[in-house]
């Protein structure tokens, strides 16, 4: 017996249990696949944890995707009370850091425009009379610290909740489940998964790829061949060491080569992130590299130096970047949607992304594949569900 789904998503990250949760609320039937047993094993539990707007995207004039972002954090703020919160980020300037005060003062000002001047997008300067309560912050050479508020969270327990929420509209989930293949027909797609032992068939209107790194090894299933875009997996690191920030997160300039570094309270230790290299290999296999746990023990110790040398763990996530030359830093964030055909799309892949944003990008997959889908009743709207 085939079963029979108005969309089904493969991949249990942010993105695919967003997707979920969005098209199970459009009233959709709805089925999710993802390959590990628990969900939000791959980037969506290695990210930086934050749910923020990115103050340093406008560096690339991203505006756009920055005021999305913004709007999106006020969102989940009210959403998902336990699960995001508000921090403040603090901005140390150096007579060696590469942005001057009044740059740092000018993306501020544009970042709170961005968030409508709403009371939690404003900045300050922290009296100098403070510095010294700033966790043991080096003070030699600091000519300003600015402050301001973005929000942290856990990343799986997020994705998580996300995915609770649609299953309690009527989604369902498989994990651990795997896409054998997918046939695309005039009306849909013919798809053959693995599941509990057993191979199981079923029939989907429209099928969405949100695998993440994997997206492109989950096109190599579909039949007729599809056209992969070409992207770059760029992997980022963070460490974890003893002991904790308690005045919120650090925004540090990298003194090697001047990346922004963050350095934030996690579960009562501190954790540092995050780099940016090249990734080419199995993402099922990213490990941070000595390198990458040098370079941030060094940003750390520049910073921080009374923190302890040792790692006490690390991990490694992977973004799925559009490919380029050029500096990782300056490649847009955004998600892009690619659709196997204009009328009536039959297959959706979703290339890369932020953390942020999973709910308005799953808004933007649900309707670009909205010609395709039949009519149905919605039960609810992603921007009034609670997540816990």
């Amino acid at each position: 017996m085939r079963e029979h789904y108005d969309v089904v998503v493969v991949g249990g990250g942010i993105h695919g249990v967003g997707v979920a949760q969005a098209a199970a609320a459009a009233g959709h039937a709805t089925l999710l696949l993802e390959q590990y047993e628990t969900l939000a094993e791959g980037t969506s539990s290695r990210s930086s944890k934050l749910i923020h707007g990115g103050l340093r995207y406008l560096e690339g004039l991203h505006v756009g995707l920055v005021a999305e972002s913004l709007r999106e954090r006020a969102l989940l703020l009210e959403l998902a009370p336990g699960l995001v919160e508000l921090k403040w980020f603090h901005f140390p300037v150096y007579r060696t850091t590469r942005r001057r005060p009044w740059q740092i003062r000018v993306g501020l000002s544009l970042y709170a425009l961005l968030g409508r001047l709403g009371r939690d997008c404003r900045f300050e300067r922290v009296p100098r009379r403070r510095w010294g309560a700033l966790d043991g912050l080096v003070t030699d050479g600091l000519q300003a610290v600015f402050r301001y508020r973005d929000a942290q969270t856990d990343d799986a327990m997020l994705t998580r909740a996300v995915m609770r929420s649609a299953q309690e509209l009527g989604a369902r989930l498989a994990a651990p489940a795997r896409l054998e293949s997918a046939t695309l027909d005039d009306n849909g797609c013919r798809f053959v998964y693995h599941h509990e032992g057993a191979e199981r068939r079923g029939l989907a209107t429209v099928l969405v790829n949100a695998a993440g790194p994997w997206a492109g090894r989950v096109l190599q299933q579909v039949s007729p061949p599809q056209t992969v875009r070409r992207v770059d997996l760029v992997q980022g690191a963070h460490i974890l060491v003893r002991g904790t920030v308690r005045e919120g997160i650090y925004y540090v300039e990298a003194p090697q080569d001047g990346r922004a570094v963050f350095v934030m309270p996690w579960r009562d230790e501190t954790l540092v992130g995050t780099t940016e290299t090249p990734f080419d290999g199995d993402p099922g296999e990213c490990r941070p590299l000595a390198q990458e746990e040098a370079y941030l023990s060094e940003v750390l110790h520049r910073y921080f130096p009374r923190y302890e040398q040792g790692i006490l763990d690390s991990y490694a996530g992977l973004r799925v970047l559009p490919h380029g030359k050029g500096r990782f830093f300056s490649r847009p964030r955004e998600a892009f949607l690619d659709v196997d055909r204009v009328h009536r799309p039959r297959l959706l892949t979703i290339w890369g992304g932020k953390l942020t944003t999973y709910r308005a990008t799953a808004a933007k997959v649900l309707r670009r594949v909205a010609s395709s889908l039949p009519a149905r009743t919605p039960v609810a709207d992603t921007r009034t569900l609670p997540l816990s």
